[in-house]
């Protein structure tokens, strides 16, 4: 087992987290600007939406308990980047409701925020992501080659991650957590143009590369406005140089 030596960064999301350590992922990108400062703790699970993520949430996040005593690792920021799945269809398995997935998403940052909860940890930072754009028949394309079953309709809607992304959005107002609008930096980004989001996705629904550059730069412009005690630079490394 190894011993903790430094607090952590912990990214809970879907796959879009999980694949997230991809060599230009943004967790990558994380990791590398917190060496020796902070580990960032990979907490993204493939399919995932928010009911299912507050199921498991316990087992993702230490106790207080367990942090006092020195058994885990403080969390310092919590990202929660969930939607992408919750936004699907009502005709997917994956489908949660709009004012059920808001609800999800605030009981998530209370477990963190309310004295009453055994998980209560008031040093930790909360940042929300909104789901990013999506292309829907691309996705069921890509879908259908990735299960070897035939074309079938799309599960996703562009308007409808839109929406869940607003959601997202007026959470964060109403709990008070900084929020980056993922949906919307990357639809400036491509200029308003749908037939341009493509350009930071690579197979319709998961980020590439540009996608994964345009989070990890908007979470640690968040990072140095709302939190700049945890930003990299304001932290020192992990013993001596």
């Amino acid at each position: 087992m190894a011993t903790v030596i430094q607090d952590a960064i912990m990214l809970l999301g879907d796959s879009i987290t999980q694949f997230a350590f991809a060599s230009e992922g943004y967790a990558t990108r994380l990791a590398d600007a917190y060496i020796r400062k902070m580990d960032v703790v990979n907490r993204g699970f493939s399919g995932y939406n928010t009911e299912w993520m507050l199921s498991i949430f316990e087992q993702c996040f230490a106790t207080k308990r367990d942090v006092d005593l020195g058994l885990a690792q403080k969390v310092r920021i919590l990202v929660i980047w969930l939607g992408a799945n919750d936004a699907t269809l009502p005709h997917s398995g994956h489908h949660v409701p709009l004012v059920r997935y808001k609800a999800n998403l605030a009981s998530l940052i209370r477990a963190v925020r309310e004295p009453s909860s055994p998980r209560y940890s008031p040093d930790t930072a909360v940042v929300l992501l909104t789901p990013p754009p999506v292309e829907p028949e691309r996705w069921a394309r890509e879908l259908a080659v990735l299960t070897e079953t035939p074309l079938a309709l799309p599960d996703r809607d562009f308007d409808q991650a839109k929406a869940y992304a607003q959601a997202a959005c007026e959470v964060g107002v109403r709990e008070g957590v900084p929020v980056v609008d993922v949906w919307t930096k990357m639809w400036e980004a491509a200029g308003r143009d749908r037939a341009r989001v493509g350009q930071f996705l690579s197979d319709g629904l998961h980020l590439n590369a540009e996608g994964y550059r345009i989070v990890y730069e908007s979470l640690i412009a968040t990072i140095a406005k709302e939190y700049p005690q945890y930003h990299y630079d304001n932290l020192q490394t992990a013993f001596v140089e």
